[in-house]
Order: C-alpha cells, then sequence, then structure tokens
C-alpha cells in the first residue's frame, strides 16, 4: 500500500536521540522496525487511530499528550482516520544501555514495554521541552539536550520497562478517564468550557476533579486549557494568513487582545510578530 505523502519535518539528532515532528494525512503507515526504542506523543486535535504492533492491536481515541512506547526490533501499522501530528523520538541503545549500568540494571534482561496510548506526566513534560528545543533552533546546546535525554531514558527505564521501578500515583485519574476529559476538551477549545462541563465528563464533582486532574495532568484545568489555546494559535499562524482576529476565535480566545497577551506571556511576541518569525 502507497503510503500518504508527509509534511515537512522539524528534526533534531544528538548522540544520545533523535527527534521529529512528523504530520500525517488519513492512511496506513507501516512503520519499520528500529534499533532503538521509540517514544510516540500524539500532539494537537484527537485523532481515532488503529495500531498494530507486537502481536497485539489497538483501537483508540489518541488526544494531546498520549504516548505510545516502541521496544526495539517492533514493526508498527498504523490506520489514521484522519491526519495526525506527533511527536517522534528515539533513545539510541548505547545511550540507554549506560544509564541502566548506572542504576546497576543489566541492561541484556531489560525489555522496553510495548505501550499503546499511555499516560505519563513526567514523561510528557520532559518530550514539550525537548520540542520547544527542537523547534526553537537548539538554543539551549548539546548539554541541554543530553539532559533531557538522559531524564527520557531514566524514566523510560523506571516506568516502560520490565525493571519497571514506579508505580500509579493513587491519586490520579485512570488513563481512559483522562483521556476522555482530554479529547473533550481538545475538540471543544472554540467555545466556551465550564469546570462543571468538564468535571462531567469525567464522572465527578468539581472539586474532587479540580485535584485530580491538577495531580494527572500537573497543571490546573483553566491553565492547561489556556495553554491548549496557545498551541491551536501558533499551529494557526504558522499555517497560513488567516486575519488575526480569526485565528483568536479558531482557538477558542473571546478576542484578538486575548490571544495576544497569553501568547507574548508564552513566547514574548505578539501574534504578528510570532507569524512573521515563523515565516523566516
Amino acid at each position: 500500500m502507497t503510503q500518504p505523502s508527509r509534511e515537512p519535518e522539524a528534526v533534531l539528532r544528538t548522540n544520545a536521540l533523535t527527534a521529529r515532528i512528523a504530520s500525517d494525512p488519513a492512511g496506513v503507515i507501516d512503520a519499520p522496525a528500529r534499533l532503538n526504542p521509540g517514544i510516540v506523543i500524539h500532539v494537537g486535535q484527537s485523532v481515532e487511530i488503529d495500531c498494530r504492533r507486537g502481536g497485539r492491536t489497538h483501537r483508540g481515541l489518541a488526544v494531546h499528550g498520549d504516548v505510545d512506547i516502541i521496544p526495539p526490533g517492533t514493526p508498527s501499522r498504523w490506520e489514521l482516520k484522519r491526519r495526525d501530528t506527533a511527536l517522534i523520538i528515539g533513545i539510541q541503545s548505547p545511550f540507554l544501555r549506560s544509564l541502566a549500568e548506572q542504576r546497576g540494571l543489566d541492561f541484556q534482561r531489560v525489555e522496553v514495554l510495548n505501550r499503546f496510548q499511555a499516560r505519563d506526566l513526567q514523561l510528557e513534560h520532559i518530550a514539550w521541552a525537548l520540542k520547544a528545543e527542537m523547534e526553537g533552533g537548539h538554543p539551549g546546546g548539546g548539554l541541554f539536550t543530553d539532559s533531557l535525554a538522559a531524564a527520557l531514558g531514566v524514566r523510560l527505564l523506571e516506568r516502560h520497562s520490565s525493571a519497571s521501578l514506579l508505580k500509579e500515583d493513587r491519586f490520579s485519574m485512570p488513563g481512559r478517564k483522562l483521556r476522555l476529559v482530554l479529547s473533550h476538551i481538545e475538540d471543544n477549545l472554540t467555545r466556551e468550557l465550564s469546570l462543571s462541563e468538564i468535571a462531567a465528563v469525567a464522572g465527578m464533582g468539581i472539586s474532587n476533579f479540580k485535584n485530580v486532574f491538577r495531580a494527572s495532568v500537573g497543571l490546573p484545568v483553566h491553565q492547561y486549557v489556556i495553554q491548549r489555546r496557545v498551541e491551536r494559535a501558533k499551529s494557526l499562524l504558522k499555517e497560513g494568513d488567516l486575519p488575526i482576529g480569526q485565528v483568536a476565535v479558531e482557538a477558542g480566545f473571546t478576542h484578538q487582545s486575548h490571544l495576544a497577551r497569553h501568547l507574548r506571556r508564552a513566547t514574548g511576541v505578539s501574534p504578528n510578530q510570532f507569524r512573521q518569525e515563523c515565516q523566516h
């Protein structure tokens, strides 16, 4: 089957890892087995995805922040119902070996686990920092990227391998329920959202939901929604020539100045400046 054509990718390569942003149209993608373990993190709007990997098949709604862990030597087949964007990270096996040995583990006996649409707040935060470093032109340099790679590799060993040492936080939201909540937010960014509405999706009271959401995502609900709206606006500013006011509406901001205030807080520049920088 012919692979769907991909959009140009942002790529970062070091001796510790490779990272890239890939955007694929609807269709089937056959990904060959790799020598190194892979981490795939869903970015942006929710997408129905079927995935066959390691003798298992998983079908589900991928939402922003969902993590797939791909063991080395494992091919994958992905069926995308519509365009999908992902942050794809490969940890170099020699680098992972050195991290394992530093922790007293026999790397020959450590097996990276096959994970589908998992939630891991710590891994996600490290990955977003790596994404920002990559998209910003690698301003932190090799030392900073290696530090992120080390944190990512240790998390992979501790949480997503046969040597797993950590248990689920009993105060966090179950993965399936959290995906429903995050998908609801992502798919309704363009309109006013209420805390009671989002809590109802989780089947929880407002007070309990606020605490559990923050423990699971690392941000209060309102800050997470603003963060996602800013990211949506950044994508729209990069992709086309929509008027700034229309970008604000499409990203869920009440007016243009609201977008400008939050974008400036996140990036230090206005919407017009951000668009101009992306075009250079």
